[in-house]
């Protein structure tokens, strides 16, 4: 049976999931986006380019999302799972220019390569002006082993 160490690892080990949310007109819109995990408060973090604000707007719209973990290839975990998280986003948007560097530490860990980018800030302002996308969980299902085709289980964690 998986256990919530085992879902934090996947989430903490895992170099892109999908970001899905309502895109407005009757459909839904996902988007690989690199997640931040944070285990001391359990939530889910991505950064966004002001380039791509329509996601923002429409998350802040209807502030429900889902982050699906799969991709074996993707996830450095010792145990790999699909994972499911279904929740409610926040948008942090105040301090675009530097709002967001507190989250470079867990960044760092997936992407140790940030820094030499952070140096060409100058050259790519655009790229670096970023919105914050907090993720509370309100559910989480998990596929033990990735195995789809069994129903998932439900993990607090």
């Amino acid at each position: 049976m998986v256990n919530a160490d085992e879902v934090r690892e996947v989430l903490d080990g895992a170099l892109v999931s999908v970001l899905s949310y309502d895109d407005g007109s009757g459909g839904v819109s996902s988007h690989p986006m690199l997640p931040l995990y944070n285990p001391e408060n359990k939530k889910l973090y991505f950064t966004s380019s002001i380039l791509f604000s329509r996601k923002i707007q429409k998350i802040k719209r209807n502030p429900k999302v889902s982050v699906i973990f799969t991709g074996r290839n993707f996830i450095r975990a010792s145990k790999y799972h699909v994972v499911l998280v279904r929740g409610d986003a926040k948008i942090y948007e105040k301090d675009l220019h530097e709002g967001w560097e507190w989250l470079l530490s867990l960044w760092r860990k997936k992407e140790p390569y940030i820094d030499a980018f952070l140096k060409q800030r100058i050259a790519l302002p655009l790229f670096w002006e970023r919105a914050v996308i907090e993720v509370t969980p309100a559910e989480t299902l998990v596929w033990e082993g990735g195995d789809t085709s069994r129903e998932p289980v439900k993990v607090m964690l």
